[in-house]
C-alpha cells in the first residue's frame, strides 16, 4: 500500500492511499497507532512530503562504493549525524541554495528512508523490521563546504539548511517491501542519470541500523531514518558537480516511485 499526505482543492489536508497521480483513498486516524482507510475519494490539488517526521537521523558513508569515491574507510560502526526537521521539504516545491550562510557546494544523495512505526527501543537485528512502518524516498541535501570545511568536525550545519530534506512521493508500507536491501536506486540531475546503484551494497543493513540506532535509545513512531546513499554524488564526480538554479533534481526508489525538486537559489 502507498500512503501519501495531500491538500485538496479546498486546502484541508488528509493523509490517503495512492489511487493516481489526482486522486487518493482518504485514511481517518492516527497513521502510528489505529487508522482506517475510508471509501471516499479525494481530488489531490497539492502532493506534501508523506510525513511531518518526530526526528530525522541520518547515517552517512554506508555504501562502499561511495566510501571509496569520498576517499573514506570503510566505517567499523555506523555514522550517525541529525537532520533538523525544518529541512523536510515537498514534492515537486523547491531546494533553496543557502544564501546567508552561502554554500557553493550543494549536493544530492538518493536515499532509502526508513519510517519506524512504534516505540522501538533495545531491538535485536531479527526483530528489527517489525518495527518498521513503512519506507519512503528521500534526498540527503548536503552542503559540502559547511559540512567538511567549516563545520567544526561535525556533518549538521551542512545538513540542516531548510529544504534540505525532500522526502516522497508515498510511504510504501513495510508489508509491501519484504527485503529493503534488494531495491535499485536512481538519481536524475536534468535527466542525466548520476546515481544508479541497489541497496545491496549498504556497508550496514536496515535491520542493523535499526537495532544499532535503538541501543539504548527510544526511536519514536515517525522517526524518519536516512540509510545512505550510493556512490555517483557530485562532490565524487571529476569534474565535480554541485547544484545550481535552474536544476531539477530527481530521486527514485524501487517501490516507492520518484521524487523531483526543482533547486533555486534562497
Amino acid at each position: 500500500m502507498k500512503i501519501i499526505r495531500f491538500e485538496d482543492p479546498s486546502g484541508i489536508e488528509h493523509s490517503g492511499v495512492w489511487i493516481s497521480a489526482d486522486k487518493a483513498k482518504r485514511i481517518e486516524g492516527d497513521l502510528f497507532a489505529q487508522y482506517h482507510v475510508t471509501e471516499d475519494i479525494l481530488p489531490i490539488a497539492r502532493l506534501k512530503a508523506p510525513l511531518q517526521p518526530a526526528q530525522i537521523i541520518g547515517v552517512g558513508l554506508n555504501y562502499r562504493r561511495h566510501a571509496e569515491e569520498s576517499g573514506m574507510a570503510i566505517p567499523e560502526l555506523p555514522v550517525i549525524f541529525m537532520k533538523s526537521l525544518n529541512t523536510v521539504q515537498h514534492p515537486g516545491e523547491p531546494i533553496r541554495l543557502p544564501r546567508q550562510l552561502v554554500s557553493e557546494e550543494v549536493d544530492y544523495e538518493c536515499e532509502l528512508a526508513i519510517i519506524i512505526g512504534r516505540e522501538t527501543h533495545n531491538v535485536a537485528p531479527e526483530n528489527a523490521l517489525d518495527y518498521v512502518f513503512g519506507y519512503t524516498a528521500a534526498n540527503d541535501v548536503s552542503a559540502r563546504d559547511w559540512q567538511i570545511k567549516w563545520g567544526g568536525g561535525q556533518w549538521c550545519r551542512g545538513k540542516m539548511f531548510d529544504t534540505f530534506c525532500p522526502l516522497g512521493p508515498c510511504i510504501t508500507t513495510s508489508d509491501a517491501i519484504p527485503d529493503p536491501n534488494n531495491l535499485k536506486l536512481r538519481t536524475l540531475l536534468n535527466n542525466e542519470v548520476m546515481q544508479d546503484w541497489t541497496t545491496q551494497d549498504m556497508i550496514f543493513d536496515v535491520p542493523t541500523l535499526i537495532a544499532f540506532l535503538s541501543g539504548d535509545t527510544t526511536l519514536l513512531p515517525g522517526t524518519v531514518i536516512l540509510t545512505g546513499t550510493p556512490q555517483g554524488v557530485g562532490m565524487g564526480r571529476k569534474p565535480q558537480r554541485w547544484l545550481r538554479q535552474g536544476d531539477t533534481l530527481t530521486v527514485e526508489v524501487e517501490e516507492i516511485g520518484s521524487l523531483s525538486n526543482p533547486v533555486v537559489q534562497a
